[in-house]
Parts: C-alpha cells; sequence; structure tokens
C-alpha cells in the first residue's frame, strides 16, 4: 500500500488495490508498506506491518517517548514536509469538502520555534508506569510510580515522562524532582483504577518573561502531607513565581470547577503578547503558543484593517486576547465569552493594561449576539470570531447573516467546521483570503484565518 496523505488527528491515509481508503498510525506519505486492515465502524484501519520504502519526508524522531506518548505524532516527518501537509489540508476543507470559493491562499506562517513552545503542560501521577515493548523487553517493572502523560486511548495507563520537548525549562526539572520528592515522602500516587492516592496532578505554566507556575492537585486532604511536600518543592525551585493547590476526588482530572488556593506568590504570572500585558491565574484560558500566538492575533488584526473608527465585535473572546490586542486600533470591541472566569480575567486584563475602550459579556454567544444587543452596542464594522473547534453555532451564523457586518475575520482551530460555517455565509459573502497558522508543530493541529467582506 502507498501512502498519500495525512488526514485528521495526525493518521496517514493510503489506499488498497480496489481503492478504500485506509487510516493507520506511525506511516508518512510516500511509505510502501504492507499493512494489516480491519474495518471500523465507516472506515478501515490499517496497522503497519512492514515498511518497504521509506518516504522522501521521513525524519528520526528526536523524542525517546515518540512511539508511545501520542503527543507529537508527526516527529517523524521534516518540519518544512508538516507545514506542506497543513496548507493542503486548510485548502481541501474549504475548497474540496466546504465547497468555498477562496480567492487568495497565503502561504502558511511557520512557527518559530518547533519545540519547547508550549507555556503550559499538565501531567498525570500513576501507581503504576505503561511500559512499552521494548521497557518490558529491558526488564523495567510496571510497578514503578510514574509522573507524565496518559496512553492515548486509556485512562489509567501513565507513562513515566523523563524529558519532554514541548516545554521550556524549569519543566522536566521540575516535573522530575516532584516525581523524586513524592518517592522519597513515602506518598501514594494515584491509583486510576480505584481513585485513590495522594499525588494526582501537576500543572506547569510558564511565560516568556521567565514566570513559572505551579498547580498540585491531590486526592485527598491531608494539610501537614500537603506542607512537607510543597516546602520541599519550593526549596528546591526558589524560582516558581506562584504556587496553588487543590483537594479533588472527581472522576476527572478537570479542576476548572475546584477552588485552587493559593499557597505561594500572588496566585498568578504575567505574560506578554506584543504591546498587552496579561494576568494569567490558576484557570485562566490562555492561548498555549505565547509566541505563535503573537503571529496568529497580528494576521487577524492585520485582515481587520483597522482604522481606529470602527465598532468592533470579537465572539468567542476567551480572556480578550485578540479584543485587547486590536483595542487600540478602532474605536470601540466589545467581547463575548461563555466561559465567566474569562471574562473575569478579560476586564482585569483591560485594566491593568488602561484600556477603556473594550466591554465583555459573559454568556453563550447564541444568547447574547442578538438584533437588541446589537441596537444596544451599535452594528459591528468588523466581526472577529474564534470558536472552539466545533466552530459556530447554526443560530450565531444566521444573526451574522443578519447584522450583516462589512467585514468578518474567522479564526478557527478546525479548517472542517470553518468551512460548514463559510459555506453558510457564502450566500452573502466572499473570502478574500485565507492564512495558516502553524501553532503546534509536531501535531496535525492548525489554524486558519479567513477574511471575508460582504457581497
Amino acid at each position: 500500500m502507498v501512502f498519500t496523505g495525512i488526514a485528521d488527528k495526525g493518521k496517514c491515509v493510503g489506499k488498497t488495490q480496489d481503492g478504500q481508503v485506509v487510516f493507520a498510525e506511525g506511516a508518512a506519505p510516500g511509505d510502501v508498506a504492507d499493512v494489516l486492515v480491519r474495518p471500523k465502524k465507516g472506515f478501515l484501519e490499517g496497522r503497519i506491518q512492514q515498511i518497504h520504502t521509506y518516504a522522501p519526508d521521513r525524519t528520526e524522531p528526536f523524542c525517546r517517548h515518540f512511539e508511545i506518548c501520542g503527543g507529537c505524532r508527526w516527529q517523524h516527518i521534516t518540519y518544512d514536509a508538516q507545514l506542506k501537509h497543513k496548507q493542503s489540508v486548510v485548502e481541501n476543507a474549504l475548497t474540496r469538502i466546504g465547497k468555498v470559493a477562496v480567492e487568495e491562499f497565503l502561504p502558511i506562517v511557520p512557527a518559530e520555534k518547533s519545540t519547547y513552545y508550549r507555556n503550559k503542560l499538565e501531567f498525570t501521577f500513576s501507581d503504576r508506569r505503561y511500559l512499552s515493548d521494548a521497557e518490558m523487553q529491558e526488564g523495567l517493572s510496571k510497578d514503578e510510580p510514574a509522573l507524565g502523560f496518559y496512553r492515548p486511548g486509556t485512562f489509567d495507563r501513565v507513562i513515566n515522562i523523563d524529558h519532554c520537548w514541548l516545554q521550556d525549562e524549569p519543566t522536566n526539572a521540575l516535573r522530575n524532582a516532584i516525581r523524586e520528592i513524592g518517592l522519597q515522602q513515602g506518598l501514594p500516587f494515584y491509583d486510576h483504577k480505584s481513585q485513590q492516592g495522594f499525588l494526582r496532578q501537576i500543572v506547569i505554566r510558564v511565560t516568556t518573561l521567565g514566570q513559572t507556575m505551579l498547580i498540585v492537585s491531590f486526592g485527598q486532604k491531608d494539610p501537614k502531607r500537603i506542607a512537607a511536600f510543597l516546602d520541599e518543592v519550593l526549596a528546591r525551585f526558589p524560582q516558581i513565581t506562584t504556587t496553588g493547590y487543590c483537594i479533588s476526588a472527581k472522576l476527572n482530572n478537570s479542576i476548572q470547577d475546584l477552588d485552587i488556593l493559593t499557597y505561594q506568590g500572588k496566585g498568578y504570572i504575567e505574560e506578554q503578547l506584543g504591546h498587552v500585558g496579561f494576568r494569567i491565574g490558576f484557570k485562566s484560558f490562555f492561548q498555549t503558543n505565547t509566541r505563535q500566538a503573537v503571529r496568529l492575533y497580528s494576521v487577524a488584526a492585520s485582515f481587520a484593517g483597522l482604522t481606529g473608527s470602527e465598532n468592533v465585535y470579537d465572539l468567542y473572546t476567551g480572556l480578550g486576547s485578540i479584543a485587547l490586542f486590536v483595542a487600540g486600533h478602532c474605536r470601540q470591541v466589545v467581547g463575548i465569552e461563555e466561559v465567566a472566569p474569562a471574562i473575569e480575567d478579560a476586564r482585569e486584563n483591560a485594566r491593568l493594561n488602561s484600556i477603556d475602550n473594550a466591554v465583555f459579556y459573559a454568556g453563550d454567544v447564541k444568547d447574547i449576539l442578538t438584533e437588541d444587543f446589537a441596537r444596544q452596542h451599535g452594528k459591528p464594522d468588523v466581526l472577529i470570531t474564534d470558536p472552539p473547534r466545533a466552530g459556530m453555532d447554526a443560530r450565531v451564523v444566521e444573526m451574522l447573516l443578519k447584522l450583516a457586518p462589512p467585514r468578518i475575520v474567522y479564526v478557527s482551530c478546525n479548517p472542517a467546521t470553518q468551512a460548514r460555517d463559510l459555506n453558510l455565509l457564502s450566500e452573502q459573502y466572499r473570502v478574500l483570503k485565507v492564512q495558516p497558522v502553524d501553532m503546534f508543530p509536531h501535531t496535525s493541529h492548525i489554524e486558519s484565518v479567513a477574511l471575508l467582506e460582504l457581497i
């Protein structure tokens, strides 16, 4: 079988001799391989048995955890080839699948850094580590506690990560030291089957300003052990800017609905996106690639074409990143976001930057964005939308067609749903240009910015 392209979630696409499409992990476009095929619901899944001819774009993965981690599934393909395939994904989604007429596709914006580019990572404790076949042959024990990432497709198998290439130091040193401290203090690592244990999860955030945030999730409330553990961590890493912790007895690892207590520091770290400064709290939503976010927002601002007199709406504003980024170039910007704590962050960051022409509303966009809302705040001259992967609700699209802003800038993390929404808007809008932006090297994720103009 010859593999010809990349599909969603990083799988490679090939065809059987009778023309059936097959999706397989671990292949690269251009590989010729023997593949064991089994039917899944609606498609065929392939498992590579032997590769006869390697693709010219193949390269040696740089991470020792590559084959089992699943976090950076394109490491075996050169970065130039990744960019080429991501460009094709966007173009195919919009023109071939979405049937959207795009007047100009701009070349993809590559990432400034292809490693150590994330500002946030989450690591999970486990009382038993996951072992690859190679590690089992080395005689390693599963009973060794782990701190790392879940094995893809599992809820209880954690890969012990010794070095991750996704986030700058002190992340690797801090994570490894935290595991060591837990073992030295005899603290129970989490048992994911019995849902018992003391050490459960950590979140590490770093900023381009050199600040570090640590959040620790404990499975049990034990003030003495919590204090002893955190004090030892801070003694070894005095450069940590702020530390928080929570107690979680939940069935999942989410901490957004938990009380996070400040143990050390001010409870936030600071970051800079271009000309705008941000405070990032324990629960703040923030773009996970800071440097590339500046490039993404610069593209959006350029597409908006602001002259200083415009009334701008920013839908799905999050903590107001794009809204605050463009506020200095328009008369007013109105942001809407469903997550109330994010809106609190947006208002606080507007205050910190002395931005007084930005207003923010918490609530579902489909409920807040109405004709009455537009009468109250004025119809938008430019509307920026950056929805989640599911795209915009059909009612939001209908309202955009009613409001008919002269210009729409659509920022998307999912070209497929972007294509669907642009197709719906095409009855009143033409797509002048589309700019892909690579936010997450070595993964299948891709951002796409589209500029729409009222016909």
